[in-house]
């Protein structure tokens, strides 16, 4: 028997811990690190469930973190201290099987047994069934989502006392800036918090995909996040569609992206009329025409989906800033060790679809590795295409070093 005023099991709370310590993760504004949280780990559990029972766990503001985005400019990351991480962590295990049963099946998102991927094919499938295609970007999602209808969507769900009373906190916990400013939020809630993405698919479930459904019946679509496209039969159909999203979002204090929004035609071998937009990017994989070979050998064009220009450039700069052609105190078991899993995740993620537009990526790792050999190597120095044969033939004997050497990208 317990007489705070909420129960919350002993048991939620340590599976929290073990979730954050896993996942890691930086320091908060108390600079307290998941090693130095650790050394006192008994205390640090009981305090925070010993408040959160008794209703005076109060969130500590929010370290703003600016990250560059791929597009330009930055992006504004909310780290939670690592206690505020595992009483997030411990509501949205409590919270999340009971809201992802409603969400819709389109919705990919930081989802459980959702992913991208899925995303990625099930936009593939439907533009060769569509001829057109709607897509848009929410701008500043996470920062602009309104907090009285967040809530009021949050309590159709759960009537849980001690949920709705730390989800409120924590949508107005401040933000606290390098030099110690700290910034009060009335809207959004930060990108970065262990419960944000959970409570945006919630607000978007009404906002957008429950919507599409009840208001333009027989539109399909895929939304990941804040980034999703619509599939529509007719131009005229996609200029209507795209006209009641926005008042959509507009009624909901949201509002579309002007750049990352616009209509697309999906032209192909059969769809063969004019139109200024023939492409766009939804996570990662620019969808334009593309030619293919059928089973018969013949060559067509088809619509499909490939890793992107900037997918691709950013890559290559995260590739460079290696500067693995430096490291010539290292063998190549040390080279594999150290960036093999990167690559293998690029592969795994960008070249499930026309993997082959990867070749640019693996053969910038390749030059680089040519690079460290001239360096590593007196008798090399100097000579590329004698570096380049020492090379192949590393990737002959060991394909399984690097993932593009097993697929055959070995020069």
């Amino acid at each position: 028997m317990t007489c705070k005023p909420y129960d919350i099991p002993k048991t939620l709370i340590w599976e929290a811990w073990l979730r954050v310590k896993a996942n890691q993760g930086a320091a908060g504004i108390d600079t307290e690190t998941i090693e130095r949280f650790e050394q006192k780990l008994g205390d640090n559990l009981y305090l925070i469930w010993n408040r959160m029972g008794s209703g005076s766990y109060f969130p500590p503001p929010v370290k703003a973190v600016p990250i560059p985005k791929k597009s330009g400019g930055v992006r504004i990351l909310g780290i939670p201290t690592v206690a505020d991480r595992v009483a997030q962590t411990a509501v949205k295990m409590w919270l999340e099987p009971r809201l992802d049963p409603i969400f819709c099946e389109d919705s990919y998102g930081y989802r459980p047994g959702k992913s991208a991927l899925g995303a990625i094919a099930v936009t593939r499938r439907r533009c060769w069934d569509h001829d057109w295609v709607v897509e848009f970007d929410i701008r500043g999602l996470f920062d602009n989502l309104d907090h009285d209808l967040l809530m009021k969507a949050l309590r159709k769900h759960c009537q849980e006392r001690w949920i709705l009373l730390y989800v409120d906190r924590w949508l107005k916990a401040p933000m606290q800036t390098a030099d110690g400013q700290k910034l009060e939020r009335d809207r959004g809630t930060p990108q970065g918090g262990v419960v944000s993405p959970l409570l945006a698919n919630l607000f978007l479930h009404y906002a957008f995909d429950l919507w599409v459904k009840r208001h333009l019946p027989g539109i399909r679509f895929a939304r990941y996040a804040d980034d999703a496209v619509l599939h529509c039969k007719s131009k005229r159909q996609a200029e209507y569609v795209l006209d009641r999203v926005r008042e959509r979002f507009l009624a909901c204090k949201l509002e579309l992206h002007p750049s990352k929004t616009r209509i697309v035609y999906c032209k192909d071998v059969n769809r063969t009329g004019d139109h200024p937009d023939i492409q766009f990017t939804f996570l990662g994989y620019t969808f334009r025409p593309r030619k293919a070979v059928d089973k018969y050998g013949r060559v067509y064009v088809n619509f499909s989906p490939a890793v992107s220009r900037e997918a691709l450039k950013a890559m290559r700069q995260t590739i460079r800033g290696w500067h693995l052609q430096l490291k010539s105190d290292k063998d190549l078991a040390d080279l594999s060790a150290m960036f093999a899993p990167i690559l293998k995740g690029w592969q795994q993620y960008y070249g499930h679809f026309h993997g082959s537009a990867l070749k640019p990526v693996w053969r910038n790792v390749n030059l680089f590795l040519i690079r460290w050999l001239m360096r590593k190597h007196k008798r090399l120095a100097g000579r590329k295409s004698r570096a380049a044969e020492t090379l192949r033939q590393m990737a002959q004997r060991q394909p399984g070093a690097f993932v593009h050497w097993s697929l055959g990208y070995q020069s």
